[in-house]
This record gives C-alpha cells, sequence and structure tokens, in this order.
C-alpha cells in the first residue's frame, strides 16, 4: 500500500514529447493548461562537445555504480554542461557555437544525460523546487515504445537525482485518449517531424497497433513556403525587384509568414474527401445569431463562442457604416478569402495571402508533394491509421473507431483535422449491406476535448496529453491504497521494477 494522499497543489505533471517539455506545479480545482513550456533539446559548447569526443551530440554511455539491475547510462559529460531553455536560447542567439540535440526526438531516449538535463531544469529552474526538501509527486508522460527496463531507469532517475516524493508514469497516447473523454479510440499525434498513430482499446496501447510516419509539420510548413513562392504579391511584398533579398532571406521571411498564418489561426484543414458517401461528420453545435441582434447568451458562454459572436458583430458594424464602395470591396476579398497580414515579424511588411494557405495540411494526405518515397515507409496518415487499425482484433475496431482523435502540434493551429480525416478512412469500414455484421463498425466518431475544459476552448487539441496527465494525476495522487503511484518508501524497499506493478497503464 502506498499510504499517502497527496494535496493538488503539491502535484507535478511533466508531459515530454519528441520535441517539447510541457509542466506544471499544482492542480488546483479545475484542470489548468502549462505553467512551462520549453523545447525538449539541450546545446553543448563545441569545444566540450569535441573534447569529449561525441558523435552527433549523443555521450556515449560508461558503467554506472547505483543499482546495476537497471543502471542510468552514464556519459563523461556531465548534466550541468548542457544548456536548456532560455539559457540555450541566449547562446543560439549570440552566435555562439552550440551542438544541439533532441534526446526524445526518435521516440525514445537517446541520451540519459541529456534527459536529465532537460528534466533537472523543468523541475528546480522553472518549477522553483528544492531537491533537499522535495515533496512533490510526480506524473511522467512517456511513449508508449519505452522499453521495461528504462521505465524503470525513469524510476531510479527521479527518486535518486531529483528526490521525488512519489512517482508514477502514463503512457502518452492513453492520456491524450483521456482528455477526449474516451477509454478506445485512435489517437494520431501530428508533431514537427513524425506522426505517432496508437490504438488504445480500453484504456491500454495495443502494442502490434503502432506506428510512426517521418512525416508532420515541419514537412506541412515547407510545403507552404513553396506555394507562397508562386504568389508574386507575396515575393514582391518580402523581396522588392529594387532591392532583392538573398534566398536565405527570402526563405527565412516565408517561413516566418506561414508562421504567422498558423499562430493567427488562418489556416483551415483540409476540406473532406468529396468522393467519400454515406458518413456524416460530427458538427460541432452552432450558435445561430436572429438578424435583429438579439442572442442566446447562455448557449454562447457554454459552447466557449463568446469571442467570436463578439468579432462577428464588430464586423456587422463596421460594414453598416462603410461606403459602398468599401462594402463592395469587402464582399470581393470575402468572396476570394483573402487575408492581409500586418505587423508580422518580417519587418514588419503589409502582405495579402489568398485561399492557397489552406493547403498547408496536403503533404499529410499526399507525402509525395514534399518529395517523401513510399519505399522509405511514408504513407498518407490516413492509409497509415487505416492499416494500423486493421491490426486490432475484430471485435475490438468498431469500440476503436467511435475514437478518432487527432492531437500533437498540428492541433494546436488547426481545428477540424479529425473531420478531414474521418471523410478518407471510410473506406476501412464501409463493405456490403450483406456483410454487416454485430461486431463491424458503421461510422467513425471523432473526438475532441470537451468544452468544459475552458482554458483549453481556444488551444485546439494539441495539450490533450496534458490535460490527460492531469486527469490522472489528480486521480492517481488522491488514492493512498490505491496501485497507481510508487512512493519514496516502497521505492527503498522495492527498486526501480517497482513502477511496473504500480503504475496501472504499464501493467
Amino acid at each position: 500500500m502506498s499510504g499517502v494522499a497527496f494535496r493538488d497543489s503539491s502535484i507535478v505533471v511533466i508531459d515530454t514529447s519528441r520535441t517539447s517539455v510541457h509542466a506544471i506545479l499544482g492542480l488546483g480545482e479545475l484542470l489548468p493548461t502549462p505553467a512551462v513550456e520549453i523545447k525538449a533539446r539541450v546545446g553543448l559548447r563545441r569545444s566540450l562537445h569535441d573534447s569529449n569526443g561525441l558523435s552527433n551530440g549523443h555521450a556515449q554511455p560508461a558503467a554506472s555504480t547505483s543499482r546495476a539491475a537497471s543502471a542510468i547510462p552514464m556519459s563523461s559529460v556531465k548534466v550541468n554542461d548542457y544548456l536548456v531553455g532560455a539559457q540555450l536560447d541566449s547562446a543560439l542567439a549570440a552566435g555562439e557555437d552550440i551542438v544541439v540535440s533532441w534526446p526524445f526526438a526518435e521516440g525514445d531516449i537517446s541520451d540519459w544525460t541529456q534527459a536529465e538535463a532537460i528534466w533537472k531544469h523543468t523541475l528546480f529552474g522553472l518549477l522553483h523546487l528544492r531537491r533537499t526538501q522535495n515533496e512533490s509527486p510526480v506524473l511522467l508522460t512517456v511513449p508508449p515504445t519505452l522499453s521495461r527496463s528504462s521505465l524503470a531507469m525513469l524510476s531510479q532517475l527521479f527518486f535518486e537525482r531529483f528526490n521525488v516524493a512519489a512517482f508514477t508514469l502514463l503512457f502518452r497516447p492513453v492520456a491524450q485518449i483521456y482528455a477526449g473523454n474516451a477509454l478506445s479510440g485512435i489517437v494520431v499525434d501530428i508533431g514537427e517531424e513524425y506522426t505517432d498513430v496508437n490504438v488504445i482499446y480500453d484504456g491500454f496501447p495495443v502494442r502490434e497497433c503502432t506506428e510512426s510516419v517521418k512525416l508532420g509539420l515541419q514537412d506541412c510548413r515547407e510545403h507552404l513556403v513553396n506555394i507562397l513562392r508562386t504568389n508574386q504579391s507575396v515575393m514582391t511584398a518580402i523581396s522588392s525587384p529594387d532591392a532583392p533579398l538573398p534566398e536565405e532571406d527570402i526563405k527565412q521571411a516565408l517561413l516566418s509568414l506561414v508562421n504567422h498564418l498558423l499562430a493567427s489561426g488562418l489556416v483551415k484543414p483540409p476540406a473532406p474527401a468529396s468522393s467519400v458517401t454515406g458518413f456524416s461528420a460530427s458538427a460541432m453545435p452552432i450558435v445561430e445569431e436572429p438578424e435583429d441582434g438579439v442572442t442566446d447568451i447562455a448557449a454562447i458562454v457554454l459552447a466557449g463562442k463568446e469571442k467570436a459572436v463578439i468579432e462577428n458583430n464588430m464586423k456587422k458594424r463596421a460594414s453598416a457604416k462603410a461606403t459602398a464602395a468599401e462594402q463592395a470591396k469587402m464582399r470581393e476579398i470575402e468572396a476570394m478569402d483573402l487575408v492581409e497580414i500586418k505587423d508580422w515579424e518580417w519587418g514588419l511588411r503589409e502582405v495579402v495571402v489568398g485561399r492557397e494557405r489552406h493547403r498547408l495540411c496536403e503533404p499529410l494526405f499526399d507525402p509525395k508533394l514534399c518529395k517523401k518515397d513510399p519505399n522509405d515507409g511514408v504513407w498518407p496518415i490516413h492509409e497509415v491509421i487505416g492499416a494500423v487499425v486493421q491490426r486490432a482484433d475484430v471485435d475490438q475496431r468498431q469500440y476503436v473507431w467511435q475514437g478518432l482523435f487527432v492531437t500533437g502540434e498540428l492541433a494546436r493551429y488547426i481545428k477540424g483535422m479529425g473531420t478531414s480525416l474521418q471523410s478518407r478512412l471510410m473506406s476501412y469500414i464501409l463493405s456490403q449491406p450483406d456483410q454487416h455484421n454485430d461486431v463491424q463498425a458503421r461510422h467513425i466518431r471523432v473526438l475532441k476535448i470537451p468544452e468544459y475544459f475552458a482554458e483549453y476552448r481556444e488551444k485546439g487539441d494539441g495539450l490533450a496529453s496534458f490535460l490527460g496527465a492531469g486527469i490522472v494525476a489528480k486521480i492517481a495522487f488522491h488514492d493512498p491504497n490505491g496501485k497507481n503511484f510508487v512512493s519514496k518508501g516502497e521505492y527503498a524497499a522495492k527498486g526501480p521494477p517497482a513502477i511496473i506493478e504500480m503504475s496501472a497503464s504499464l501493467l
């Protein structure tokens, strides 16, 4: 038995993805968004890197004297040698010769010293915990591909190096499906460079139903950059013919423009596939505003549409005051789906972008657009999802198709990708009417973070893993008699392997 219940204010949640770390100290009554966010990378000055004979920024492990059964690999480079967070950002901005490494980028932990440096900075540098008086329990999310020995080493690291009061682990796809208010489904995590697809059934990942494809938001950005190069007005605004910019500056300016379009919510997902018939998307509730201006305030607030209604009313008032010529121009701009970008970071130039901006996600459905080869295992994400679900047991599939959840970095900027995927996946469940049976799925349900998580309404579904981790942390650390976490006493008695039997989702 764990024997200890922890206060919400002392709980730490750390969500570690391939490219970022989100964390918080204290959960409160409502589940908040992350208090800190950093890139999951470290930097090592070139002099230290070369003097230690490192290759590609990764340290060579040496023997450890601590708990030989699950010893943490050590390296000749020390934890404090690595630059993390703002310190690394400042060194790079100053032009220092830094070797940058991403220890979680491949879906595993490629270097334990680098991983320790990131988590140490998060706990003590950003959350301001004190190692000698650390009374906080920690929930850490991890990829489902980690081996049991790696899970045990994580337990050892947090107890012996960080002196946590209690510790538990949660697989990221499980946390994500919980945030979608479901226990079974398909989690599609579209990150910067990879898209991870995982099938979850009854709260547990299905081991054989997981796949990663090297296709992500970075490919989408580069694709839109290439499209914008064909827009003469955009290119003229960025690089005037009278004073042309170097090629590298043009590329950076276009990338900056793409990032601005994303951050401003000006990019829509691809439309549902028109060739698919017989599917019905799970539409979001729409708050209608009558012509007389009277609105159902309660419905607006419940749906989290206050901002949209206010902006719509402001547009109507502005249109009413405009001259006939101005109104005609506004209608033309609206029909062409043009947006005028002002005050963006690249020289504060004004530029007009059309509906081509909505083509950003095309590489996800056609990897050849970004020169990705199927022979290299890079398939369209809807084909990857279909193939992964087909590996599940027949009697599991109908439950799995009831929870299509798109999350990850892309979902922080673009809402509605689930519906775009839904139509493209229908071919995997459609069949002849006489072949229907009790275990065959009839439709696909798209999940999203519920509206009642107010702080997440405007943030899309990209923070689902962090939200799900917070939900589990509140439950796990409040139950002293449940086998949901390892206390410091249990770690002392059983050692690192205790984490496997004391974290329900790892069983």
